[in-house]
């Protein structure tokens, strides 16, 4: 196994580890694999990590091993590794979020053997405003991604009677994901009642496929839209981040002509994507999510709804479903930011 290499990357110098560790025993796909996929989707991927505290998910000894979420920046990170510190009301002190914008970032990152990456739905800047809903569409076996199609396809139809553009991907793992780009002033007191009020409405109108409460004994056979991860204290698995599955699947945009024929056909392998098919399809597609990041959009006021519309595919107050779904909660005033060395960490070998 090789030891290290030191790698030059634009100005920064990096010491590159146990690059023949093979972190995917299924397929034989090694770290240094993983970390040449991260280089290469970097242009597509960086615009979705700028400015966003990203939360690591690190393998050290591979995918069938031991994991753990990492928040808090490592203590022996680079100088010029960018952070944020943002106020965590669990710890009831700051956690230093890393803020992975340029290629050398992302690929120390990479070399932590964190695979997956979970950047949050709102910017380091202004950490209560998100840019974005996410619809997680959670399939409960034995049903797949072709009923998370049929039921992202509902979901795209209702938005769209509001003038609300969507766009999907690949969770990389079992299901499929309905974003909704904002960029616009919003509040998680107002997109997350929103979403939670949806996945009601979509549940009355689909009882046989869709469930919107949480119990995991209510899924089988369902599709759960999960509204919860419209939440300051939650993220979402990044777009073109490799996910931590038996073989190095990714979280892969598709146009909903794509989500149609998976459904059409009934092919749960359409929606499919491994590292070197995602590397491609962005080669010949470019990146589909990026009007994720520029397309600016307002959520309709549900208090001034009355009914979805007589025309439209959901025929629910979604103002009253809003308040049954999530009580307003009062508005948090930011902590001043607090100075003071992290815990030290066990050191993990990678």
């Amino acid at each position: 196994m090789t030891e290290s290499q030191v790698v030059e990357i634009g100005n920064r110098r990096l010491k590159l580890s146990n690059l023949d560790k093979v972190l995917y025993p299924a397929t034989g796909f090694t770290k240094g694999q993983v970390i040449d996929y991260y280089v290469r989707i970097a242009p597509a991927l960086l615009p979705h990590l700028a400015g966003r505290p990203l939360t690591m998910k690190r393998y050290p000894e591979g995918v069938d091993a031991e994991f753990f979420f990492e928040k808090n920046a490592p203590m022996h990170r680079p100088d010029w590794v960018k952070t944020a510190p943002i106020w965590s009301h669990g710890n009831q002190r700051n956690v230093n979020f890393i803020l992975a914008e340029d290629l050398p970032t992302l690929v120390w990152v990479a070399n932590l053997a964190s695979l997956e990456l979970h950047p949050s739905l709102a910017l380091a800047k202004d950490i209560q405003c998100p840019t974005m809903i996410v619809f997680d569409l959670d399939p409960g076996p034995p049903a797949n991604i072709v009923q998370c199609a049929q039921v992202g396809l509902w979901i795209r139809e209702i938005l769209d009677h509001f003038g609300l553009q969507t766009f999907a991907k690949t969770s990389g793992s079992k299901g499929l994901q309905i974003y909704v780009p904002l960029n616009t002033k919003t509040s998680y007191e107002e997109t997350k009642p929103f979403a939670h009020a949806l996945a009601r409405v979509m549940e009355q109108e689909h009882p046989d496929l869709i469930v919107s409460d949480m119990k995991k004994a209510r899924r089988t056979n369902k599709v759960f839209v999960d509204w919860s991860q419209n939440d300051e204290h939650k993220t979402t698995i990044a777009v073109y981040s490799l996910r931590a599955r038996e073989r190095p699947t990714v979280s892969t945009p598709v146009s909903w002509e794509e989500v149609k024929g998976a459904l059409k056909k009934k092919d749960a392998k359409l929606l499919v994507f491994e590292a070197p098919e995602v590397l491609e399809r962005v080669e010949r597609m470019a990146d589909l999510f990026e009007p994720v990041l520029k397309l600016t959009q307002k959520l309709p006021d549900l208090a001034k709804l009355s009914a979805v519309g007589p025309e439209a595919p959901a025929k629910v107050d979604l103002a009253a479903q809003a308040e049954k779904a999530e009580p307003k909660r009062p508005k948090r005033t930011p902590k001043p930011v607090r100075t003071g060395s992290a815990a030290k960490k066990k050191a993990r070998k990678i």
